[in-house]
Order: structure tokens, then C-alpha cells, then sequence
């Protein structure tokens, strides 16, 4: 079998479907050709390879397969630091955002922003995802709550898979907030009328997500916008159920959702919802922590019902300030107890 190159002396995580916890190869070997692997597993087991140099010794260290960060707003513009004194001080989410803070704070300076700008602030970002190993990566819009601005935010995500070797989706999330001084009904005319057919017409995004909750949208206004995105060919999220259960994740799985994000307060009927569906709970145990919550995502009920669960960073400015999928996971086992 021919490799150009080959890693030797490794333990390996992988995965396997027919193995017990993280299917490890305490001797493995993996080769690859053309950027492609074509062997991974006991050394002792390998065939024999033509065409690799000296084989890389890795020394007992670990390889694991790519991780997959499917939760991020990576690209914005400024900094919310100001806002974790303020929860540290008693200040809610709800108190924040009412007061022209959270979202609103981030969609002033991403809108004051050029391409350029937001493209040079969320390399770094994701920069430091990938030296802990993401190779896929989902990035969301939903800081600029006007068209020329998600427009930007969509461009630069797109650009940003141009300047470095990573897999991106790129995700509308057009209702993240009611832009300040506007009607919520209206903006979501605008969003379904004009905004999705855009997205769709010019290929900016592979997905549509909202936020339901008490200080974003309902879920009759996350209806609309989630019909206008399947009229429209694109695929729907939502950020559910995150400080109330408004129903999201059943609102969700209506739709066929890909996933149903942060779900601390979705009952059991949600859950049974989003199994039916085959839809992807998405935990975000990082603004959890940020937001010093106590409501615990229903994990029994997610393993009980066997939902596909996934853990993201949700790395964004304000609610979870982050570039570590390792340590989201790590927040996941100790806070979730998602340790087996």
C-alpha cells in the first residue's frame, strides 16, 4: 500500500462504533496518502507501505480524530468584558440586555466595523481553535440586525476558510435580537421577505438560527422565519429553551431541526420531541458557567430518550468568552456530568 506519510508509535483514540468509551489503540499507526488517510489502527496489524520517508515517531503521544466546534459567533467586533462585573455584581441576563447591553452592545461596534476589521479580530479567535485541534468549525451571524451589516459578518465568515486550512459552515442568525427602536413583527417581515431570500440567493449560508426567549423572539415569530427558511432551501437551528422553556426544542424538532442549542430548560416532552426527530441537542456548558446558572440541561432525559447530544464552545463576546473546545468539554463532564 502506498503513504507519503506515516505516524508510528501513537495511541490512538478512535472512536470506533464497535469499541467500548473512546476506542483506544494504545500502539497505533496511522498513514496517509494525497492528505488522505488510509490506515489507522494497531501498528502490529499495518500492512506493509511504499513511498513514505522516514516514519514520524510519535512517541506514545495521542491522536484523536478532528473536533468539531458546531456552536460559535465568532466574528463580531469589540469586547463586553464590563458585563461579567456586572453579573458578579447581581445583574441578570434579562437586566443586561434590557439595559442597551449584551447583543445590542456587540451589534453597535460590529456595525461600526469594516470587513476588514471583523476578518483581522476573528482570526485570532479561530486561530486558537484550531491549535486544539478543530478542523470544522460553525459560525453564526446575529450582530448586525440590518442586511449590509450580517451581510459583512456572512462574507468574512466565508473568507475566513480562505486564510486557513479548516471546514466552516457558515450560519444566518438574522433573529438573535430585535434591533433597538424596532418593532419585532416588523424586523421579522424583513428578515422573511428580505434577508433569507438573500442568504439564499447568494449562497452566504448553508443555515437559518433564531433565539427564542422573553428578551428575542416567540416562538410564533420563529415560525415565520423558520417557514421562510425552508421555502427558501436552507436548514433551521434554534437557540432553545437557554433562561425559560418557551417550548423551544419541541418548536424545533416541528421544523426538523439540525439542532436545538443550549435546551437547560426543556422538559420532557421536548425531549421526547427532539428524539422523534432525529434532531442534535447542542450543550453549551461555557455560558452556562459565564452566566453562573443552576439549571441543568435534562442530560438523564437526553440519554434516556437517546438523543444525539454535542458539546460547542458557543464562543461569543459576552455569555461565553472562549476559544477552548477542550475546555468546554472539560465544563461538560465536571458541570453536566457528561463523563461516560
Amino acid at each position: 500500500m502506498h503513504a507519503d506519510r506515516i505516524w508510528r508509535n501513537a495511541r490512538l483514540a478512535t472512536l470506533a462504533g464497535d469499541t467500548a468509551g473512546m476506542g483506544i489503540v494504545e500502539r497505533g499507526l496511522v498513514a496517509a496518502c494525497d492528505g488522505r488517510i488510509v490506515y489507522c489502527g494497531e501498528e502490529s496489524q499495518a500492512p506493509q507501505f511504499t513511498g513514505a520517508d522516514e516514519p514520524i515517531d510519535c512517541e506514545g503521544r495521542w491522536i484523536t480524530p478532528g473536533l468539531i466546534d458546531c456552536h460559535t459567533h465568532l466574528v463580531y467586533a469589540g469586547n463586553r468584558a464590563a458585563e461579567f462585573e456586572q453579573r458578579l455584581a447581581g445583574a441578570s441576563y434579562e437586566q443586561i440586555a434590557h439595559a442597551g447591553g449584551g447583543i445590542a452592545s456587540t451589534v453597535r461596534a460590529t456595525r461600526a466595523a469594516s470587513a476588514g476589521q471583523l476578518l483581522a479580530e476573528s482570526l485570532p479567535r479561530l486561530d486558537a481553535l484550531l491549535a486544539e485541534g478543530v478542523t470544522t468549525i460553525e459560525i453564526k451571524s446575529g450582530y448586525g440586525l440590518e442586511w449590509p451589516t450580517e451581510q459583512r459578518i456572512l462574507t468574512a465568515i466565508r473568507s475566513l476558510a480562505a486564510e486557513r486550512s479548516v471546514s466552516i459552515t457558515a450560519t444566518f442568525l438574522g433573529a438573535h435580537a430585535v434591533p433597538a427602536g424596532q418593532d419585532a413583527d416588523r424586523y421579522v417581515d424583513a428578515l422573511c421577505n428580505e434577508m433569507i431570500p438573500s442568504v439564499a440567493q447568494h449562497r452566504l449560508a448553508d443555515a437559518v438560527d433564531a433565539y427564542c426567549e422573553t428578551v428575542a423572539f416567540s416562538g410564533l415569530q420563529v415560525e415565520r422565519v423558520f417557514t421562510a427558511a425552508r421555502q427558501h432551501g436552507l436548514l433551521v437551528k434554534l437557540h432553545a429553551d437557554q433562561l425559560a422553556n418557551l417550548g423551544g426544542a419541541a418548536l424545533a424538532a416541528r421544523f426538523a431541526a439540525v439542532s436545538a442549542d443550549h435546551l437547560e430548560y426543556t422538559d420532557e416532552a421536548g425531549v421526547v420531541a427532539l428524539a422523534r426527530a432525529g434532531t442534535t441537542a447542542v450543550l453549551l456548558p461555557a455560558a452556562f458557567y459565564f452566566l453562573r446558572q443552576t439549571q441543568l440541561p435534562p442530560v438523564e432525559a437526553l440519554r434516556r430518550h437517546a438523543v444525539p447530544m454535542a458539546i460547542a464552545t458557543d464562543s461569543n463576546p459576552g455569555t461565553a468568552p472562549l476559544t477552548s473546545l477542550l475546555l468546554a468539554m472539560n465544563m461538560a463532564a465536571t458541570l453536566f456530568r457528561l463523563d461516560g
